[in-house]
């Protein structure tokens, strides 16, 4: 792991799935050990409409947002909305307090079920009646947009898009960030939205797969991804003062053929494994130590590594797992985790969650 010289701050955290929002009912979920998905019915004219997903509802958007400036937002940019919202929140950062704050939005779909929208209604209607809703909601940046404009931040805002790596990329921009100076916060995380295509390909894909019940993350070389949906934030700070949470201290990428003894430590491990054979195999490269998962609650999703962000700081604040384990004593003190995502072709991002400050272990 490449150690960072000034650790920086989980000052607040934020999520919204299928298990809920906020971070109580993630750590029940987690307790748990699964949520359980839903059907969704896309009404494929071919017969293959229903998949099981992890579906997740934006209720309680109304208590940040009025429900004026909610009417044209699509449930992508909801989600991140309420995600940034209940970090910020968490914070304890108020309106007046968002001049130096930076936005890093990270999405693997993006607006996928947006953008298929509007070419749906080009050609239901042709190009001249195409809905200017859904072309506005499509744009790349729309999710980091609505977070500055219905949240008064005034800082940088960035939208990255590297598939399983966009999270450890957004971590890492949000680093530099900070370590520049450039801002004095950085509001950071992932939201993935699933939508009727997504359905449509898990079915082509995976047709003659055993449909699964659920998500089976140390099961390395069977299918069982569920695919999900959510937000999930982090507000990063530069003043160490202001750590809730514990300290993001040490941050790595790379393939995991050329660096996997580099994540290899003595902290135990949070997997993003969720279900994907053709990542698992590299997951079962780069694991030589205790490890646990909580993709179980949250489901498939590239973004996933922000939901397991957010669960390895609430590990570090409460010194104990929460998730699934495997040679993990239940009465061992979590006081170190790091995060790992692969990607189907073996390159991961790694990112530590400590509960020190420095480097005084």
């Amino acid at each position: 792991m490449n150690l960072l010289t000034q650790p920086v701050a989980i000052q607040g955290i934020g999520c919204v799935g299928a298990f809920g929002r906020g971070a109580a009912a993630f750590v029940e979920a987690m307790q748990r050990g699964t949520t359980a998905p839903q059907y969704h019915d896309d009404l494929h004219g071919d017969g293959s409409a229903y998949f099981p997903a992890f579906l997740a509802t934006t209720d309680g958007l109304d208590d940040y947002v009025p429900k004026r400036a909610l009417r044209r937002l699509d449930h992508y940019s909801r989600l991140a909305l309420l995600g940034g919202c209940l970090a910020l929140d968490d914070a304890g950062i108020s309106a007046d307090q968002r001049d130096r704050i930076g936005v890093i939005v990270a999405s693997g779909y993006g607006a996928s079920a947006t953008t298929f929208g509007f070419l749906d209604s080009v050609l239901d209607d042709g190009d001249h009646c195409a809905s200017p809703t859904a072309f506005s909601n499509s744009v790349h940046n729309v999710a980091g947009a609505y977070l500055s404009m219905q949240l008064g931040i005034h800082g940088p805002n960035l939208t990255l898009s590297q598939f399983e790596m966009s999270v450890s990329a957004a971590i890492y921009n949000a680093v530099c960030w900070l370590q520049q100076g450039r801002v004095d916060t950085v509001l950071v995380g992932g939201v993935d939205e699933h939508c009727a295509v997504l359905n449509y390909c898990y079915r082509r894909y995976f047709a003659e797969e055993i449909e699964p019940q659920r998500i089976e993350p140390f099961a390395f070389n069977r299918q069982t991804a569920i695919p999900g949906e959510g937000a999930a934030f982090l507000v990063l700070s530069r003043d160490p003062k202001k750590s809730r949470y514990g300290y993001i201290d040490a941050i790595c990428a790379g393939h995991v053929e050329q660096r996997a003894e580099s994540v290899i430590q003595r902290s135990p491990i949070l997997l993003g494994a969720d279900g994907h054979r053709n990542s698992g195999q590299w997951y079962q490269r780069c694991v030589g130590n205790p490890k646990t998962s909580c993709s179980a609650v949250y489901g498939s999703l590239p973004s996933g590594q922000a939901f397991d962000l957010v669960a390895a700081a609430l590990m570090v604040r409460d010194q104990q797992c929460h998730a699934a384990c495997d040679r993990i004593e239940e009465a061992a003190q979590i006081r170190q985790i790091t995060s790992i995502k692969c990607a189907s072709d073996g390159q991961f991002g790694a990112v530590r969650v400590s509960r020190w400050s420095g480097k005084g272990r």
